[in-house]
């Protein structure tokens, strides 16, 4: 592991450990470093700023356990890693999202799963005469319909386990999209 990503774990550890009992909005960039050890110079010339972090965190930690499962055949067992991804670090995530700001955690999880949203419907288009303009439209529902229950769920306090909300995703996007794209191909 590269002394920079070290870094990077120390600073999101760091992060993580604060987000336990203070407001993602009172953490200061100074207190992130004391807590580790390190100084605000080395903070910034990681990330831009906490919420880069957060996002950075998100990413590594839950982003990057899926990419196995970015295409429509598995696509369902990614939600579900996530989703107990996030039930595993439920503190965090429910400070990250009760924090507004420019750059809110829920921008990001939006960004995120667009992209991968887009695969799928990419993969599942295949052979359609379907629009680059109508794909994303297609991507977009999907992507405020996950990110929205998602964010319900973790603001709800994450009462209901993952493994109940992924099957209730699954069962509602099985084969709608393929519907939903067959009706936007041009013949």
């Amino acid at each position: 592991m590269s002394e920079a990503h070290i870094t990077k774990k120390a600073l999101a550890a760091s992060i993580k450990q604060l987000m336990e009992t203070i407001p993602l909005s009172k953490i200061s960039i100074q207190e992130i470093v004391d807590n580790c050890g390190l100084n605000r110079q080395t903070f910034y010339y990681h990330f831009k700023d906490k919420f880069d972090l957060v996002n950075w965190v998100y990413y590594t930690e839950a982003i990057e356990s899926i990419s196995d499962c970015t295409d429509y055949e598995h696509w369902g067992n990614g939600i579900y890693k996530i989703l107990s991804y996030l039930m595993k670090n439920k503190l965090f995530y429910i400070n990250a999202l009760n924090t507004p700001g420019q750059n809110a955690f829920d921008e990001y999880l939006f960004t995120v799963t667009h992209d991968l949203n887009m695969k799928v419907v990419n993969e599942v288009a295949a052979g359609l005469n379907v629009s680059e303009k109508d794909k994303s439209f297609i991507a977009d529902f999907y992507t405020h319909a996950f990110v929205g229950m998602t964010v319900q769920w973790i603001k709800k306090g994450m009462k209901e386990s993952p493994e109940i909300i992924a099957d209730g995703i699954k069962d509602i996007v099985e084969g709608s999209m393929l519907r939903a794209l067959k009706r936007y191909a041009n013949s």
